[in-house]
């Protein structure tokens, strides 16, 4: 299994509030991979998305390790990683408010895959053999629930006002509900997880072409990020990658 992940604060922001990391637990066989969006002030975002990657990512180890199944491993290592950020904003009046999205991911050795979000931060599965690309999470946000109602496209959601508003996040409760998908991954297919700062910028087709030219993790993730920045990124950009 091969990783790579890169993050940009972009061309408006003035700093980084996302989080990208990746790590291979090798006696478990399966890599795990996770995407956060910080919210809440300069300070509060970044703290937000540190803290909530690195609970998350520590948390599941040890649940593996632990011998436990891969989804209640998951879903326990979100709500750490929930009530990590909950207690550090509760006990710092300047932190009030702060949160973050969360899009994890877990690969094992044979593909099976697993998916677990709180936020608008997205994971796509990217057949190129097939020559598609699946958007496996479903956005926690304003936006998203008007398309559901049919009030606008998935087009004019791209470009709404108010597309930057989500109804779901890490860090805002005492405890959170979380999505939690599986799929299977074959070999050459990619597991990609961004933040809104490139799903913003660049389109799900824009990002099946890129994979289908760049066979190679570090090489689809410089080429979007490329795409992204170069379109004026307003907004912190991260993509990550995963390919058997």
């Amino acid at each position: 299994m091969h990783c790579f992940a890169q993050s940009d604060r972009g061309s408006v922001r003035k700093e980084n509030q996302d989080r990208a990391a990746c790590a291979h637990i090798r006696r478990r066989g399966c890599t795990i991979a996770v995407v956060c969006d910080g919210m809440g002030g300069a300070a509060g975002g970044k703290l937000a998305s540190d803290l909530a990657a690195s609970m998350f990512l520590a948390d599941f180890r040890r649940e593996m390790q632990a011998g436990i199944a891969v989804e209640p491993a998951m879903r326990h290592a979100c709500d750490a990683a929930n009530r990590a950020v909950y207690d550090r904003a509760c006990a710092d009046p300047d932190l009030h408010g702060m949160g973050t999205t969360i899009v994890g991911g877990v690969i094992k050795s044979g593909g099976s895959g697993y998916i677990i979000n709180v936020g608008d931060s997205r994971a796509y599965y990217i057949s190129r053999k097939n020559d598609a690309i699946t958007q496996i999470t479903r956005d926690h946000s304003l936006v998203e629930e008007l398309v559901e109602f049919g009030a606008i496209t998935k087009e004019q959601a791209r470009v709404h006002p108010q597309r930057n508003v989500i109804t779901r996040a890490l860090g805002s409760e005492a405890s959170v509900d979380a999505d939690y998908y599986d799929f299977s991954l074959q070999n050459g297919d990619f597991l990609l997880m961004c933040s809104d700062g490139l799903s913003n910028m660049v389109s799900d087709l824009e990002m099946l072409e890129y994979a289908k030219e760049y066979p190679e993790p570090e090489l689809l993730c410089r080429a979007l990020m490329s795409k992204a920045l170069k379109r004026g990124a307003k907004d912190n950009v991260t993509v990550l990658a995963v390919m058997k």
